[in-house]
Formats: structure tokens, sequence, C-alpha cells
């Protein structure tokens, strides 16, 4: 009996990719020793994230790094970060904006669920640019320099998720805010693989940018990297560690908090609630170096062997065009991708809804179910899934 069912929890077959909601992937043995290890001592936090920021600035070329507590943590750190500068006044005024630079511009078209994290400091998003291209309207989207027109003197920083799709080029737009004196923080969560998009955006001159640590990497669900410019990387962690102690024992890693450079130990921050514990860092951490040794090409056809083998299993169903995506090249995840007609005898989100509460509960991509599509990801099976997964959506397509 494992753990969830003596919890009387049951376990899934993840085919849907490393969703937060289906509590993200699998980590490696050599992970899950390392947070095992981790869990037997003790150590003080800011030394250890110190060391942390070492790691990460060297694999991401940034000028320093933090481990938080998701992608979406490092976004709320990162905000306050480019908010309160290493003013502990400021710090412990937040969300409070009041005669601080609250407003943080931010293309429409890039709007998201996660952007809730960057208006958590305290901050106004202003949008800017229509979408034209996705409403059918058009072929443009925001331009430069509409993003020039938002900037004022209240304008903390610009937000930029990354996408393939995304408009305008994020060279464009660093380089318009920073003429303006402004920083620009990366939602760059699921920007993995390929693994050169570790050092991209910090190569295009952005000054923070936020990964998740439990996608494509393979670390503790609950973690992420915030990486970039030190002072601001400084200022993040004053926000979210636990700074319960006198200003003369406070002996913070000079790599990581320059201490003669405040006034003060700052209150608890805004990011106090996004505690990242020992056994998290070091998981990361090796999860990192091991993604970054595995590389793309391994990592590739260790996913498309997965891929495959629910595409041949598919193959022949009456009713359903089956179609393995990603198979050439290592910049992007191989995915299965079955598109049903009227002969599959059921609709798309049928099939889904059917999967998750079968016997094994399998759970797939429901994306773009509304275009009669379900989609297979490869990244979160287990050895042995793959087959499962064929052999299920066979049986119902079947029946």
């Amino acid at each position: 009996m494992n753990i969830y069912q003596g919890l009387g929890v049951r376990p899934i077959i993840n085919a849907k990719g490393p969703a937060t909601r289906l509590s993200g992937g699998t980590m490696s043995a050599e992970v899950t020793a390392a947070m095992a290890e981790a869990a037997q001592a003790c150590v003080d936090i800011a030394d250890l994230q110190g060391r942390a920021s070492e790691i990460i600035a060297e694999i991401t070329g940034a000028e320093a790094g933090y481990v938080t507590s998701g992608a979406a943590a490092g976004l709320l750190l990162g905000t306050a970060a480019c908010v309160a500068g290493l003013d502990p006044g400021r710090m412990s005024r937040l969300p409070d904006t009041t005669g601080m630079k609250n407003e943080v511009v931010m293309v429409r078209s890039q709007r998201n669920f996660y952007d809730h994290a960057v208006r958590t400091a305290g901050v106004k998003i202003v949008e800017v640019g229509l979408p034209d291209r996705y409403a059918g309207a058009g072929v443009r989207d925001a331009e430069n320099w509409e993003i020039a027109d938002a900037i004022n003197d209240r304008t903390a920083a610009v937000f930029y998720v990354a996408d393939r799709q995304a408009r305008p080029a994020l060279r464009d737009v660093v380089q318009t805010a920073h003429a303006a004196g402004v920083p620009v923080l990366v939602d760059a969560a699921a920007q993995l693989p390929p693994t050169r998009n570790l050092r991209r955006f910090i190569e295009e001159g952005v000054d923070l940018v936020a990964f998740s640590g439990g996608k494509a990497i393979g670390g503790p669900q609950g973690s992420g990297i915030l990486c970039g410019k030190r002072d601001l990387i400084m200022s993040a962690a004053l926000q979210q560690l636990d700074l319960d102690i006198y200003w003369e024992q406070w002996q913070p890693p000079a790599n990581l908090i320059d201490k003669a450079r405040l006034k003060g130990v700052p209150q608890h921050g805004i990011g106090r609630p996004c505690k990242v514990g020992k056994e998290t860092i070091a998981g990361l951490l090796t999860a990192l170096q091991a993604f970054v040794a595995e590389g793309d090409a391994t990592r590739h056809r260790r996913w498309l062997a997965s891929a495959r083998e629910i595409a041949e299993g598919l193959h022949g169903l009456n009713g359903v065009a089956v179609t393995l995506t990603g198979e050439t090249g290592t910049d992007e995840v191989p995915q299965v991708v079955l598109t049903l007609n009227g002969a599959a005898g059921m609709t798309a989100l049928d099939l889904v809804i059917r999967l998750q509460s079968g016997t094994p509960g399998i759970q797939a991509d429901p994306t773009d179910t509304d275009r009669s599509i379900v989609a297979f990801n490869p990244m979160c099976l287990r050895a042995g899934e793959a087959a499962i997964v064929a052999r299920a959506v066979k049986q119902l397509l079947q029946k």
C-alpha cells in the first residue's frame, strides 16, 4: 500500500503534463534522496539560499538567484522588489503602495490568471495594446510605442509573459523599458524546455525572470526560481525570509544580502507566507543540475518513446485521427493529439471525463475539447503508463 492509498486518496495517471492541480509530475530518486537527506539536519535558511543564489547564477547567467515556492511566488517577490527596492520602510508597508511607484505595464493579450500574483504586491496593472490577431479583427497586437507611452513616474516595472506568440519581441520591450529606467519582470514559468531558455531571458537583458521548479526541471512541485539583478534579488529575499532577529545578531550571507546597505532589519515582508523549506531548496538545486546535465536531446527521446507508444496503440481507431506532434527537434514536448469526429460516439470532453472517472483515473489535456481535440502529454508518465493510457482510450472509443 502506498502513501495515497493509506490516506484514502486515489492516485492518477497524469497524461496532461505537470499541472499544479494534478500535483505536478514525479521526482527522480536522486531528487527525493536529496530532500530526505536535507530533512535530517538544520541550517540557516539565508546561508542555504545564498549558496542557491550562486548555483542559480552560474546556470542562468544572472547576477543572483533565489529559490521560491513556485513561479507565482517569484512574480509576487519580483514585483515587491521592483516597488520597494532596498527600503525596509517601504517593504513593511506593502501592499499599501501610497507614495511609491505602483503601476506595472502589461500587454493586454498577455493578461492571465497568474498576474494576480503581481497585483498582490499592491500595484495596478496598466494594460496596453489591442490583440486584434486573437480577436480575428486584424493582425496587430501591442507595439513598443504603446509601452513607452504608458510608462510614467509611477511605473514600477514592465511585466512580460514569455511565449512564442508574445508581442512585441522581448528584446524591444527591454530596450524601451530600460530607456525609461524601468525594470522588466518576465514570467517564464513554462518556458522549459529548451535548456537554453534558462539563460536566454537574462541574455536579452531582463532584470528578473521566474521559472517553475516543478515542471520540466523535475523539482518539488512547490518550488520555483527567481533570478536576475543582484539588488532586486536581495530585495526579494529580504521580503521573504524570516527576519525575527536582532540587528547585532543578524549575519546574512554577503553574496545574497549586503547588510551594510540597510538602515535596519526589515520586518517580515509581503512574501513571508511564501516560505521555502530546506528540503525544497535542496530538491530544486539537485533537480536543476540534473536537468541541465541530462540535456534536451536525451530528455526528448525519453518523452517521445512514451508518446509513440500511445500513438501506436491508438492506430486504426474508427472516428479518430491520431497525430504525433513534436517528433523532430527538441525544443518542444512531443504530444499525442486525438481529433474526434461523429463516428467516435462521444465528444472530446466526454472522453476526458470518462478517462478521469475510470480505474485507474487518467488525466488528459482538455484545452482544445471545444475543437474536438484531446491531447496526451508524456512528461509525467511513469514506466508502463503509456500502454495503460492507450488501452483505456481504445476501450472507451471501441464501445
